[in-house]
């Protein structure tokens, strides 16, 4: 456990009960009710339009709740403005301002609270140091990369001590190199900080690599929750299972199950059903295999040595099976 977790149990514990947002007739959200555990990292995940980020601008006030309630370390946060709940909001944007340098832009919540020239630029030194960007104390923002901006709009979310750190997207404008750097940067700070970390992605890799906890939305709703690898091994439903990939959705006999693409095998010996092979990607260390087996797709991941000792051609007929103790039951909403 973090020192700052050792003072105080609860700092950064987020419950959210029948939340619910609407903007006229539609539903953007629609109750929502999850508890997060202080100290871990949150990922909200789901496709565009299922209402991740508006139920982020909720936690952090700069969305109205229609109806619910929002409690942050036991106490209602839902009708404070946003600079009395605790809670600190990184952007996509970053949002950076470009006259200030790097010192004044992560300082500059505390100028505007009356703090000292010489305790904010201490502070503001300090958090640089965390994110690994003092050196660049007195650059211009149209100074620095992506990664770099990235690094002091973190300091500055930071700065005010927030109990909960807020982050709408805060990877999707960087290459696909940095983003996985910032991705441990990102985890470093988490454990280093002891705060919880309420993350919003689209993007199902950086949901499981980073978080202790999965929030997966569809539709304004919570599809499933759980730790990254309950919800991939044991997805709930059809687009759970289609939405995190990896896995095939096979219907028997009237029952829906999941089968994870890498437990599906494929070859050329009598066993299992037919496939016409359709495509073939090769991915690096597994190669994608995708067939067409009476009008359903199926795709088998294999390794790039199982691959090339098995010289699997586009347009040929093969055999598909699994272990029956590799399906996994699927229940529809």
């Amino acid at each position: 456990m973090s020192k700052i977790l050792e003072q105080n149990p609860l700092r950064g514990e987020l419950v959210l009960s029948n939340v619910s947002k609407s903007f006229g007739g539609t539903m953007a959200v629609d109750n929502f009710s999850e508890a997060f555990e202080p100290g871990k990292y949150i990922c909200l995940l789901g496709p565009s339009g299922c209402g991740k980020s508006t139920t982020l601008r909720m936690i952090a006030g700069h969305e109205s709740v229609t109806s619910g309630d929002i409690t942050l370390e036991g106490k209602s946060i839902t009708k404070l403005r946003p600079a009395q709940r605790g809670t600190a909001m990184m952007f996509q944007s970053y949002a950076l301002f470009p006259h200030l340098n790097v010192l004044d832009n992560v300082a500059f919540s505390l100028k505007m609270k009356g703090v000292d020239l010489t305790a904010r630029n201490n502070k503001a030194h300090e958090l640089l140091e965390l994110v690994h960007m003092d050196e660049f104390a007195n650059r211009l923002p149209d100074q620095l990369s992506g990664g770099q901006q990235q690094r002091v709009a973190l300091a500055r979310s930071l700065i005010t001590e927030p109990s909960l750190l807020l982050l709408d997207e805060p990877l999707s404008a960087l290459d696909p190199f940095l983003r996985i750097r910032m991705r441990a940067e990102l985890s470093r700070l988490q454990r280093e900080l002891g705060i919880t970390f309420i993350h919003v992605t689209h993007s199902q890799d950086e949901a499981m690599a980073l978080s202790d906890k999965i929030v997966l939305m569809n539709n304004a709703e919570i599809e499933q929750a759980g730790t990254p690898m309950d919800v991939f091994n044991k997805p709930k439903t059809e687009f759970v299972a289609r939405f995190m990939g990896g896995h095939n959705v096979i219907n028997t006999g009237g029952e829906v199950f999941a089968i994870r693409t890498d437990r599906t095998r494929v070859d050329k010996g009598k066993r299992g059903i037919p496939g016409l092979v359709s495509n073939i990607e090769f991915l690096g260390r597994t190669v994608d295999v995708s067939m067409d087996c009476s009008g359903i797709e199926v795709v088998a991941s294999m390794s790039d040595d199982s691959f090339c000792d098995s010289t699997f051609e586009e347009g040929e007929t093969v055999n598909v099976h699994w272990s029956p103790n590799d399906l996994h039951a699927l229940t529809s909403r």
